[in-house]
């Protein structure tokens, strides 16, 4: 298991952080999205998640993955 995170942009509230939360963790990724600081902290089993799937999955729901 490999735990990073990412800066995100456009997140506004805490339906954000759900919304993020919920679409990585049907994709097998374990996130907690802190809509202030503007982050994401992931957990994934690299054999199985790229960061590249990562991060298209949130810009698909419309935020952007800075880093």
């Amino acid at each position: 298991m490999v735990t990073t995170t990412f800066q995100i942009t456009n997140l506004h509230c805490i339906s954000c952080s759900l919304i993020i939360e919920e679409e990585l963790a049907d994709n097998g990724v374990k996130a907690r999205v802190n809509y202030t600081k503007q982050i994401v902290d992931v957990t994934y089993d690299e054999k199985k998640v790229t960061v590249a799937n990562i991060q298209a999955a949130i810009e698909k729901l419309g935020y952007e993955v800075v880093n």
